[in-house]
């Protein structure tokens, strides 16, 4: 019971919040031309938190599954939570009336648990079933054009004001394990499976990207021209280039 109240209210929360947004959009939207991370005291200390526990748990714990984890195996469980995600993406592509996008993810989730195991392995994408990218936070830029403060999550890491309400509605709303019966205690392994096999799939792309990879200004950076880039599916107008221009130069480092 108590579940599926918090379902629900998620969902009525995230209804109400495609129905304000809009007219707060603009309003938002020029607060942050005029400073683009008014929150950047919080994000750079959450960032250095979240640093350190990396350095001192999930990344030496993602090195040593790496290590005893067969590739194959590796493979399989990404393949799992991507299947599980794409539940998500086809509800979000429904929701910003990209049809055509949900019959495919539909069509990969069909395929994809039945011929490719429960999602183990990813027949779909050989049968040119591509894998989209949409979630809530890009639902609610596609109805109200809000970009939302940057901000950075513990343990998550960079989001914003705007994605954070779409994590939350993706997580509670729309993914299969919420549904699954699964008692919390496995729901948990589950989650922290998840984190651990996406954490050991980021170590190659760490490590091609060197010292800037725990640079704040970096990934704060990469983090927001993605974002707007998926928003707007590969072509972003140029909202806020005083974001993409910011100077650092006048922050506390």
């Amino acid at each position: 019971m108590r579940r599926t109240s918090l379902t629900a209210w998620c969902m009525l929360a995230s209804i109400g919040t495609v129905i304000i947004l809009p007219g707060c959009a603009s309003t938002a939207d020029m607060m942050a031309r005029d400073n683009p991370d008014p929150l950047e005291g919080y994000n750079r200390a959450m960032f250095a938190f979240n640093d350190k526990l990396d350095r001192a748990v999930i990344k030496p714990v993602a090195k040593a599954y790496r290590a005893v984890t067969p590739q194959i195996l590796d493979d399989g469980i990404t393949n799992i939570f991507s299947n599980l995600g794409d539940v998500a993406i086809a509800a979000n592509n429904i929701l910003q009336l990209k049809f055509r996008d949900a019959v495919s993810d539909i069509s990969r989730i069909v395929f994809n648990s039945t011929f490719g195991l429960l999602g183990f392995f990813d027949v779909a994408s050989h049968m040119d079933l591509p894998k989209h990218n949409e979630d809530f936070g890009q639902t609610i830029a596609y109805w109200s054009g809000l970009e939302g403060y940057y901000l950075v999550l513990p343990l998550l890491g960079p989001s914003s004001t705007r994605d954070v309400l779409g994590l939350a509605t993706d997580d509670y709303v729309f993914y299969p394990l919420v549904y699954s019966g699964l008692n919390p205690q496995e729901r948990n392994i589950a989650v922290a499976l998840n984190i651990v096999d996406t954490r050991a799939d980021l170590l190659r792309v760490e490590k091609a990207l060197g010292d800037s990879a725990r640079d704040y200004s970096f990934v704060r950076n990469a983090y927001v021209q993605r974002r707007r880039n998926l928003v707007y599916d590969g072509n972003p107008p140029k909202l806020n280039p005083d974001f993409d221009n910011f100077d650092d130069n006048n922050s506390n480092l």
